[in-house]
């Protein structure tokens, strides 16, 4: 089955200084239809105004990664870890026992773009770590890049869970193919531009649930940036 959730129907949240759309409740944008899709928690699609951010605050046990779109972010965490994260970069901070961060709008003239999103891990109070990566538009173009996994696979970020997150940039006669191991789930989420899956045609914000679904098919994309989620079977997450 495969059910979209179209980009207007997010919540949707503007505080001057930052605009967020949720595609799952989060805050408070509270819809009991959209709490998540198997251990996929939260995709906030953020943008802050120049020079602006988020103070310093705390997590404990959920794996939190950081997807520039456009401009600069820059963070800094209770381990010691800070850096500038830009369009290719992707960051997971696993909270584990505990970390608190913050995260600024890197530039005093131009805003910053970027999406938010946590997994709830299969560990709990396991040790906090910082992660970082870049993946060049060549990794990424015309296919899908594995940038988070279990296991560290091809180079990518490693999440505390059994799950995987690819991002590919399609234009024109680009195309990719995934297909999924059996009895898994999948999300796709359009970060930017628009592309059809499946032959659907999306657009920018709109995202996809997959329930048994093997072959994922990407194509006809218009600068489009896409993130897929290879998950477990499970409806929703589980923060027990």
């Amino acid at each position: 089955m495969l059910a979209i959730r179209k980009s207007t129907d997010r919540g949707h949240a503007n505080h001057g200084w930052l605009n967020s759309f949720h595609t799952f409740s989060f805050a408070s944008y509270n819809n009991p239809k959209e709490r998540g899709f198997s251990d996929l928690l939260v995709i906030n699609d953020d943008t802050v105004s120049a020079g602006q951010g988020f103070g310093e605050h705390p997590h404990r046990n959920m794996e939190i990664f950081s997807y520039v779109l456009q401009g600069a972010l820059e963070h800094k965490d209770s381990l010691g870890t800070g850096s500038v994260i830009r369009p290719g970069d992707v960051q997971l901070m696993s909270a584990g026992t505990g970390v608190s961060h913050s995260e600024f709008n890197h530039s005093r003239s131009e805003s910053v773009h970027f999406l938010q999103i946590w997994i709830v891990p299969s560990e709990r109070q396991a040790e906090p770590r910082y992660q970082q990566e870049h993946f060049s538009e060549a990794q990424k173009r015309g296919r899908l890049q594995l940038i988070i996994s279990p296991d560290g696979a091809e180079g990518s970020l490693t999440v505390r869970q059994n799950a995987r997150v690819y991002a590919g940039l399609f234009d024109g006669a680009e195309q990719a193919h995934l297909q999924l191991d059996e009895n898994r789930y999948a999300y796709v989420h359009v970060a930017s531009g628009s592309v059809e899956l499946n032959g659907e045609k999306l657009q920018a914000g709109d995202g996809v649930r997959l329930r048994d679904v093997r072959d994922i098919r990407l194509s006809n994309g218009e600068q489009a940036e896409v993130l897929v989620f290879d998950l477990r079977p499970n409806e929703l997450p589980s923060l027990s």
